[in-house]
């Protein structure tokens, strides 16, 4: 455990810091994919003292990294969620890691203070790395709030559970405090907050906003803190299950940050056995630094200097119309036959691209996916299609996709199409993607063989196309416009604070 109280020369280097930084356009943001020291499952709680034990674990190796960061200049660092527990549990055995999270409008510094509440060791010790190091420190952990029958939805247990993030600034004040929204399947040791809640702070660096993981799909609060709050950048703790080919992690949130417009400090766990990899540092031109590592089981600290104001960017983005190519001409016409493939669980429409180029128009609902483009070489062992896919997404809380994509095939099989696919051999001299979207919220990708991503390899122009800058420097394994129409989702079936 870290000491209690920090030492007067940090806390004067910390304002020193924080002073010069308010003329700067810039900061050093750093994320840290963490492998995180798991639990042994089970059914029956730990005691408290082990519990901590384990997250005294994951903490030392946290702090190793928000130490480095601090050397390094970095001015905040974001942390994975369920980066100090993990995630195997039920909701009686997550209890003992849990700790009542104040409101931050209490104005404390529990490295200062850690008996002004109940005993709160993660939380202090939180607060002691970042003050001793000068930073801001983004870190997810759980919240427990008690309740009783005067509160109808009062679960049986008498206790709320959250999905919690927290923030502490340079001086280790709690500064933010979010309960995750939209839970994924499999959460059920958390409950659903009431409301949305949207978290923002200001720092001498920009306007932030916060949420968890699968928010980031829906409008509730990921769209609202761009759209109304206009924060600058979004601090992003996940612990994103990689799914090719449009929802791998660097590829899903570099995009999300060009079609939003904003930085997004996204910090992954690490566990290749869940498929669980990939962090970076985005914002509206792309990615600044990014880390995708499925062979080892290693953490890996991110760092790069962003605009601390990216709408006042000279390089911002102007406004795209998504749709305003894609309406305004007739269908390409030549070979276009179509099949339905299925991408997880999700049927799209695909057509062949037969030759080394060509132009194709593959529809299907309201969503028309136009695409010219010119492969380096025709290979006979590869297949690439365009599809269309215009519907709502997932088994049990659905939600509406529109999707124009040119993909490769597992196999030169066509029903392999859509399968995921990490590999390919193919380069294009070009292509021009573009779509009939229903919505202003598309997210443009591009992913090279070995996932990686294409930065300054692509633009999208004003009118909604999507297009290569030159010929791809790697092989290519998907070029996609991933559209949300928010408006069509249907009712979450789970949102109950039961």
């Amino acid at each position: 455990m870290l000491p209690s109280q920090a030492l007067l020369p940090a806390a004067v280097f910390a304002l020193a810091a924080l002073q010069a930084l308010q003329a700067s356009n810039t900061f050093i943001a750093a994320v840290y994919e963490h492998s995180v020291i798991l639990p042994h499952p089970t059914e029956e709680p730990a005691s408290p003292r082990d519990a901590l034990v384990l997250m005294n674990k994951n903490m030392d190796i946290l702090e190793e990294a928000i130490k480095e960061a601090a050397q390094q200049g970095a001015h905040i660092i974001v942390t994975p969620e369920d980066g100090i527990y993990g995630w195997r549990f039920t909701r009686e055995s997550i209890y003992p890691y849990l700790e009542d999270i104040p409101d931050p409008a209490v104005n404390w510094i529990p490295c200062t203070d850690p008996s002004r509440f109940d005993p709160a060791p993660v939380q202090e010790r939180l607060s002691c790395m970042a003050r001793n190091n000068s930073i801001y420190v983004v870190a997810n952990i759980g919240d427990k709030k008690p309740c009783d029958s005067s509160d109808p939805n009062c679960p049986s247990d008498s206790r709320y559970q959250y999905n919690t993030d927290v923030v502490f600034d340079p001086e280790g004040k709690l500064v933010a405090r979010y309960h995750k929204y939209n839970l994924f399947r499999g959460e059920t040791q958390f409950n659903y907050p009431k409301e949305p809640e949207v978290v923002t702070f200001e720092t001498p660096f920009g306007k932030f906003g916060i949420i968890t993981c699968f928010d980031i799909l829906f409008y509730e609060p990921a769209v609202v803190l761009v759209s109304k709050m206009q924060v600058d950048t979004v601090l992003f703790p996940t612990a994103w299950m990689n799914v090719l080919p449009f929802l791998t992690a660097v590829e899903f949130h570099s995009a999300w940050a060009m079609g939003m417009g904003v930085n997004l400090l996204s910090a992954n766990t690490h566990n290749t056995s869940m498929a669980m990899t990939g962090d970076g540092l985005f914002t509206p031109e792309g990615p600044a630094a990014y880390h995708y590592d499925s062979g080892t089981e290693e953490g890996q600290l991110l760092l790069a200097e962003l605009s601390a104001r990216p709408r006042l960017s000279p390089t911002y983005p102007p406004a795209i119309n998504w749709s305003l190519y894609a309406t305004s001409i007739e269908k390409f016409p030549g070979e276009n036959d179509t099949f339905s493939g299925a991408v997880r669980k999700d049927i799209f429409t695909f057509s062949e691209l037969r030759h080394k180029a060509g132009n194709y128009t593959v529809c299907q609902g309201d969503l028309c996916c136009h695409l010219v483009y010119q492969m380096s070489d025709k290979r006979q062992d590869e297949v690439y299609v365009l599809g269309a896919f215009d519907g709502l997404h997932g088994s049990l809380i659905k939600y509406h996709w529109q999707i124009c994509t040119l993909l490769k095939c597992l196999s030169t099989n066509l029903s392999t199409c859509g399968q995921p696919v990490e590999m390919a051999q193919t380069k294009f001299e070009m292509f021009s993607l573009s779509g009939t979207f229903g919505t202003s919220y598309v997210f443009p990708e591009v992913l090279y063989s070995g996932v990686q991503l294409a930065p300054g390899e692509f633009e999208v122009l004003h009118d909604g196309c999507l297009k290569s800058k030159h010929r791809t420097s790697k092989p290519l394994i998907t070029a996609t416009l991933f559209g949300r129409l928010y408006e069509k989702d249907l009712p979450h079936p789970l949102r109950t604070s039961h």
